[in-house]
């Protein structure tokens, strides 16, 4: 639900900013030998069954996965079949759940579900493995659907189903194992970066055929799961691009200071009209996605002239720091440091005048029609449609935990729509998620205190009205109160919210734990994951 993402997001404001991910230290391979996946701690490819009761939900509410994908698993065809035509109240329950939360684009519902299974343990409890204060939006939206798998796992007795079906899983996945490996080995021979056992991180490659050809990928601290489909071509690029984020990620955050000293570029990079908007604003995001692309094209060895077509797209897109990390990394072969240890001197020897000289000439290539961030003036005949759309980009900006990104979008969205509430909400996260306290308090006050919907929103989009969004915006503002040190106008809101008609559990309950006892924020983590006062 939206007001729950609001749950992590002021979680967030109370940690005083976003968590940083646990660096990983690496060191230099001595020996230069290599090695199977299973030789790196926490890498590895396996069924899952948290992914296969989710699927096995989305089977019975109805979701239209491809049933092609399953041409060589008869049992797991047959069970989709059985799953249509289940009754039950369990079975009812999940399917009443889908249809409240179901979105436009069936992709997006697909991957909400499959970040739910990427946080719980194993069945039959799916307990959150996560803390659930720090849960990412896309599964806080899916509140209650927890008790309802539980309840349906036990109905559809997929536990005996699981037994008969996991050795096709298993079989599924070992297509994955010998490729994986090659990625591992030769990732980890060019980056000359071995994981250690103390680390505690994780990749995790699962396969599930219902997949189909969309990979979602997915971290949470140091854990990375990748969810892959069973078709004819493995998306071996995806996951190549995936495990070079695994290890490549911490780096920009560990050497935050050397980062930083370039950003000015990316005042040249933000005008590039195909660059996604996530990385507009967010420097340290889009250094990470550039090294990313720069390791994937010298790894790949591609021939002078397809290397410069595709620096030159990248050029274009807005990628600009390809081309100069790619020379950089042409140094970095050379030497004898890992990349940990060499990522210092590849951010350093870049020439931010002689980059700002050479992008004079560039001329950017127009925005792609088919680009999800675009804004299509041309739809307005269906406005109620298009507007969800928007805040569907603005709430996967809030999932990545990119504040300035995602205020982008949902400024966007206000200009269009003043006062549109979940746009107002949404806004509300995206300045928690940039560091602006002041003005997400602001949002909330407007909130609570212009409740009639906006006259300027199309049909359909909500209104401000809404009992749950008025609800938890007194509950956050008497937490935010409570941690200001005036616990009587922290009281006035979380009574407030009790007496908002309509609205729902989650919420009283929590406005009745603040009655009972001041907010107190948690303890905050320090960047090696511990935690301090």
């Amino acid at each position: 639900m939206l007001a729950q993402r609001l749950k992590w997001a002021v979680t967030t404001l109370i940690l005083f900013g976003v968590l940083i991910l646990a660096v990983r230290a690496a060191t230099l391979d001595e020996q230069g030998q290599q090695a199977s996946p299973n030789s790196y701690t926490g890498v590895s490819v396996e069924a899952s069954p948290q992914v296969f009761s989710t699927m096995c939900a989305l089977d019975a509410a109805g979701f239209g996965a491809d049933e092609s994908t399953l041409a060589e698993m008869p049992e797991r065809l047959a069970l989709r079949a059985d799953l249509l035509k289940m009754q039950g109240p369990a079975t009812e329950a999940l399917r009443k759940f889908y249809r409240e939360h179901t979105l436009a684009d069936p992709g997006e519902t697909l991957s909400r579900y499959l970040a739910f299974a990427l946080v719980v343990g194993p069945p039959p409890d799916f307990q959150f493995q996560v803390d659930p204060d720090l849960l990412p939006p896309d599964v806080l939206a899916l509140e209650g659907f927890q008790g309802i798998l539980v309840n349906f796992y036990k109905e559809a007795h997929l536990d005996i189903r699981w037994a008969r079906i996991e050795p096709e899983y298993e079989r599924a996945a070992e297509r994955y194992q010998g490729p994986l490996s090659r990625i591992v080995t030769l990732t980890h021979a060019y980056l000359r970066e071995v994981l250690q056992h103390s680390h505690g991180a994780s990749f995790t490659v699962y396969v599930e055929p219902l997949a189909g050809a969309r990979t979602t990928l997915r971290s949470f601290g140091d854990s990375y799961g990748v969810v892959v489909g069973t078709g004819p071509q493995l998306p071996l690029d995806d996951i190549q691009q995936a495990y070079l984020h695994f290890l490549l990620d911490p780096l920009p955050v560990r050497y935050r200071e050397q980062v930083r000293s370039k950003s000015a570029l990316l005042d040249i990079a933000a005008h590039a009209p195909r660059l996604p908007v996530e990385y507009q604003e967010d420097f340290m995001a889009f250094t990470d996605e550039c090294l990313v692309k720069a390791v994937e094209l010298r790894l790949q060895h591609p021939a002078p002239d397809a290397l410069e077509s595709a620096l030159r797209e990248d050029d274009e897109s807005g990628f600009i720091l390809v081309r100069p990390l790619v020379q950089q990394l042409q140094k970095f072969e050379k030497s004898q440091l890992s990349m940990p240890e060499y990522f210092p001197d590849l951010i350093g020897k870049i020439d931010v005048v002689a980059e700002r000289k050479r992008l004079q000439s560039i001329t950017f290539a127009p925005a792609a029609p088919s680009s999800a961030s675009t804004f299509d003036e041309s739809s307005s005949r269906n406005q109620a449609s298009l507007l969800r759309k928007w805040l569907a980009d603005g709430d996967n900006q809030i999932a990545l935990q990119n504040g300035p990104a995602a205020a982008a979008v949902f400024e966007k969205i206000l200009q269009e729509y003043p006062n549109q509430p979940q746009a107002m909400y949404g806004l509300a996260i995206a300045s928690v998620l940039s560091g602006q306290a002041g003005r997400a308090k602001e949002l909330f006050e407007a909130l609570v205190a212009a409740p009639s919907p906006a006259a300027t929103a199309p049909a359909g989009s909500g209104g401000a009205a809404n009992p749950e969004i008025l609800a938890w915006s007194h509950v956050y503002l008497g937490r935010i109160h409570d941690l200001e040190g005036d616990r009587e106008l922290a009281v006035g809101h979380y009574q407030a919210a009790l007496d908002v008609e309509g609205a729902p559990d989650s919420a009283r309950v929590a406005a009745q734990q603040g009655i009972d006892a001041p907010y107190k924020a948690p303890a905050r983590p320090n960047d090696n994951g511990t935690q301090q006062p």
